[in-house]
């Protein structure tokens, strides 16, 4: 199993379209053989002195079977096309992909 942190920087005035985007191709994820997790997070202020809140960053947080799984993910028809629908929305992308230790 292993877990993915997608740290994605939206462009200033654009994150309420990217979910839009994002969250129509939540379900097509969540079927593909070895999803076990797949969602987009947002930071919220909790008053922690050490939290940094940025209102353009979204973090999709992912679960899948193994790594295998996750290539496979990102070569689907609907992920290609989700790439290009928010390709002018998206600044940066930052990932981890993790595994327990």
């Amino acid at each position: 199993m292993i877990s993915v942190l997608a740290s994605i920087r939206i462009k200033e005035g654009k994150r309420a379209a990217f979910l839009d985007i994002f969250n129509a191709n939540v379900a097509k994820v969540k079927q593909e053989s070895g999803c076990m997790e797949y969602f987009p997070a947002i930071d919220i202020d909790s008053g922690l002195p050490v939290q940094k809140i940025d209102d353009n960053v979204v973090t999709i947080i992912e679960t899948w079977q193994s790594l295998e799984a996750l290539k496979a993910h990102l070569e689907t028809a609907h992920m290609l096309e989700y790439k290009e629908k928010v390709k002018t929305l998206v600044e940066e992308i930052s990932l981890k992909v993790l595994q327990k230790a």
